[in-house]
């Protein structure tokens, strides 16, 4: 009896209704493609190609061998690094050319070495002015003094081109840069090796106006190779002395400058506000007494 009954109310419960359920599926979306490939991909070009021939100088070689002797023989493709900076201040940049020298000097395949020269952006695959101008536009240093914008605005505009480009004459190229460890004194650029720091946009033009008289005055061609020891082109005086950073020199001196070739006047590396490192502009808040302690002691009694 049971075995008709039941078929007949299993008929008659009514099923639940399904609940719909979203395909686990998403659409693919694609954007425009970024011609970024220039930080990893190296093309062929007449300045730039394996078969323009490279080798280390005299001096170069000497400095070689004195970076190999901090490591050891078997591990001396650690080096990789200062001889690819080696090689583009002796050339101006790092060329296909000079990493393949790199890697046979370091005994170390060449893949090893364009794995370096692209990963780090200090090594320019690309020629650039005889003044390398990289600004810098982290937060701080669009939020310190005056802000990198307003330092971007006047770098454009006196030179002529945006970030990325480099002048006609070759003189200058400019780059827009993440942060430099300057941020104290933001806002600031770095010129080849030096930091100028606490800028305005008088200033900035002020130091690219006196680049371009230095230059024009001891007749160095732009893209001329970066400085290598007391190099007779471009930027004067090359040690400290020269310069009047020898010690007690440049606390003298608010703003700093050194005299280059041919009498012209450039600014010194540092900051351009008169203050000589990273001091408080505004004066000490700390510190403004001698501290009490044991060899001092109170005068009002009050021990």
């Amino acid at each position: 009896m049971a075995s008709k009954i039941m078929p007949r109310v299993g008929r008659c419960i009514s099923k639940a209704p399904r609940i719909p359920t979203s395909r686990q599926w998403r659409p693919l979306s694609t954007t425009s493609r970024v011609a970024s490939d220039a930080l990893q991909v190296h093309r062929d070009s007449p300045q730039n190609n394996p078969s323009i021939p490279f080798t280390f100088n005299a001096v170069n070689q000497k400095l070689i061998a004195e970076i190999l002797k901090r490591y050891p023989p078997q591990y001396k493709k650690a080096a990789v690094m200062p001889l690819l900076d080696l090689g583009q201040r002796q050339l101006g940049f790092t060329s296909i050319s000079v990493m393949n020298e790199v890697a046979r000097v370091l005994e170390m395949p060449p893949m090893r070495v364009y794995e370096v020269a692209t990963f780090y952006t200090m090594y320019n695959r690309d020629p650039v002015g005889r003044f390398h101008v990289q600004a810098c536009t982290t937060t701080p240093c669009q939020l310190g003094g005056c802000g990198s914008d307003k330092i971007m605005e006047a770098i454009e505009s006196h030179l002529g081109v945006g970030p990325g480009s480099t002048t006609e004459d070759g003189m200058f190229t400019f780059s827009e840069v993440e942060c430099l460890g300057a941020c104290v004194n933001a806002p600031m650029v770095q010129i080849n090796d030096d930091y100028y720091e606490d800028l305005t946009p008088e200033s900035t033009v002020t130091l690219l106006k006196a680049l371009q008289a230095s230059a024009e005055a001891t007749g160095a061609a732009g893209g001329t190779a970066g400085l290598l020891g007391d190099s007779e082109a471009g930027m004067g005086s090359t040690k400290g002395a020269d310069r009047s950073q020898g010690g007690r020199g440049v606390m003298a001196q608010a703003p700093r400058g050194y005299s280059g070739k041919q009498g012209v006047t450039l600014p010194s590396p540092g900051p351009q506000s008169g203050r000589k490192t990273c001091e408080n502009m505004a004066g000490l808040t700390a510190l403004t007494e001698e501290p009490w302690g044991n060899e001092k002691l109170r005068t009002d009694g009050q021990l």
